[in-house]
């Protein structure tokens, strides 16, 4: 069935069709990978509305190619030309699942292998996933604590962390390792989730919490049911891909893991080196609905009550991809070294491919920066709309949080005006003033200050002269003297010889 014209597939620029952060995102029907002339064709699309693009050779930019579907043609021509420039292939599912992830191609190790296989019985197993999960709950810990604010949750992952030391087998490992993380989402249960108010009509209750991890329609995180799920589901299934490709970099065998089981349906090994990285897409997540509003035309519910990405959104999500490659590189790294130890004798020094750190080393550089996924764009808290950065609300919007912001300010003033304190004030600028009254004689004012000489000589020239200034001169408000400026109030003659001095005329008047 065709998507009708309210759920739109495709962002209004879906004509350009190019590699942003290093990435570019095929979804549709009929998506076409291929080569001509020595160039990558890339086309997808839905019902009439198409994207296409043609790469050259040299300075593409191309780092991630992801496929969301399975609906179309990949050439083994495209796969060749992306296999020599470097780039991956990635066959992503938009419910968090993996399908194909293929990179560039490197040699395989037997030894770093055999190695691989048997780290169970060489202890390398025990001390890998040991560190693996320590990693994994420090970052846990930080989570709750300085982004969830839970502290409460925070001290029982330290705890749990604190028994990783002495577990003397993976089994009691994965068990403290579930006891964190049942503690760790349960913290997660009553994350806000916001969305523009003008989507709030349309939202199911179940969207606007983060709510459980585990989805009612399966009893596990997939088929996630309310929209942050469903985006930590891709952004894991991003990660996982990342794994991948780290492992197949290295020479590993990425279905032999360490901590998780092995399972026909499951690479255990790149799912082992995700554990010390999921922390890091959990924040990234956090920051994302504390600061900014989710659009519920992001996302689209089946009749089963499964939450999906649509494909724009999941594009958008594809391109933190090369954040978690370089975040999971180090770790991949770590883990085959882990691996390499246990040769005897190895012919050559373990090769850092993916982070280049025995160069780094040897040149006296410094490590790689932390990786920086790209940050959300900025959308209207009112109906939705992109708007520049720092900014909360468009142009239209605006002016109606303008309004009512006024009325509140507002009400607020009529309150503290009826505070005995503000009345107390009141009673003693109305003594002092009749006090000055009472005192004052018109005998006392000049002959040269009259009522012409105010209108046509003192008034006029208060229009140079600041608000501040004009209040501070003859004791009233700054709401008053904007009136005498204005010249929709005139004040008491007493205070004429004061404005006066203030614009600067002469005693006697101009000449």
């Amino acid at each position: 069935m065709a998507a009708t014209k309210t759920v739109p597939q495709l962002p209004k620029s879906h004509n350009s069709l190019t590699p942003r952060h290093g990435v570019v995102t095929l979804f549709g029907y009929g998506i076409q990978v291929r080569v001509d002339r020595g160039h990558l064709l890339l086309k997808d699309g839905i019902g009439a509305d198409h994207r296409y693009v043609r790469l050259p050779r040299i300075d593409h930019g191309l780092r991630r190619l992801v496929c969301i579907g399975s609906d179309g043609i990949v050439s083994l021509a495209a796969l060749r030309w992306l296999a020599d420039q470097d780039a991956a292939f990635t066959i992503l599912e938009r419910n968090g699942k993996v399908l194909v992830v293929t990179g560039p191609v490197r040699p395989s190790d037997a030894k770093l292998r055999r190695a691989q296989a048997l780290a169970h019985s060489s202890g390398a197993a025990l001390r890998i996933a040991r560190e693996l999960i320590r990693q994994k709950l420090t970052a846990q810990e930080e989570v709750a604590r300085h982004k969830l604010l839970d502290s409460a949750t925070a001290d029982a992952i330290a705890q749990f962390g604190a028994e990783l030391p002495t577990a003397d087998s993976i089994t009691t490992i994965r068990l403290i390792e579930s006891q964190s993380a049942r503690a760790y989402w349960s913290a997660w249960r009553t994350l806000p989730i916001n969305f523009p108010r003008k989507d709030e009509s349309r939202l199911p209750a179940h969207w606007r919490t983060f709510g459980a991890r585990i989805s009612p329609l399966t009893g596990s995180p997939r088929l996630a049911a309310n929209p942050p799920n469903a985006m930590l589901n891709y952004l894991y299934a991003l990660l996982e891909s990342e794994a991948r490709l780290a492992a197949a970099s290295l020479g590993l065998d990425v279905g032999l893991g360490v901590l998780h089981v092995d399972t026909t349906a499951r690479d255990s090994l790149a799912c082992d080196l995700m554990e010390p990285v999921r922390a890091q897409i959990d924040s990234y997540l956090i920051d994302w609905v504390t600061r900014q509003p989710l659009r519920r035309e992001w996302f689209f519910e089946q009749r089963d009550g499964n939450c999906r990405l649509m494909g724009s959104f999941a594009a958008r999500l594809s391109e933190t991809a090369p954040a978690w490659g370089r975040a999971v590189a180090p770790v991949a790294e770590w883990v085959a070294r882990a691996f390499w130890s246990t040769i005897r004798k190895p012919d050559t020094p373990f090769a850092t491919r993916l982070t280049q750190a025995n160069k780094r080393e040897a040149k006296g550089k410094a490590c790689l920066p932390p990786s920086t996924p790209p940050q959300p764009q900025n959308v209207c808290l009112g109906c939705g709309k992109a708007v520049a950065k720092g900014s909360t609300h468009c142009a239209t919007c605006s002016v109606g949080i303008s309004r009512e912001r006024m009325l509140e300010i507002a009400w607020r003033g009529r309150v503290v005006a009826h505070e005995p304190r503000a009345s107390a004030r009141r009673r003693e600028t109305k003594r002092r003033h009749d006090l000055a009254l009472r005192n004052w004689s018109l005998s006392d004012q000049p002959d040269w200050l009259t009522d012409e000489m105010y209108a046509h000589q003192i008034q006029p020239r208060l229009r140079d002269a600041s608000l501040s200034e004009i209040a501070s001169a003859i004791g009233v408000s700054i709401l008053y003297a904007s009136d005498i400026r204005r010249g929709r109030r005139r004040p008491h003659p007493r205070h004429w010889q004061a404005l006066a001095q203030l614009v600067g005329l002469p005693p006697g008047g101009a000449h």
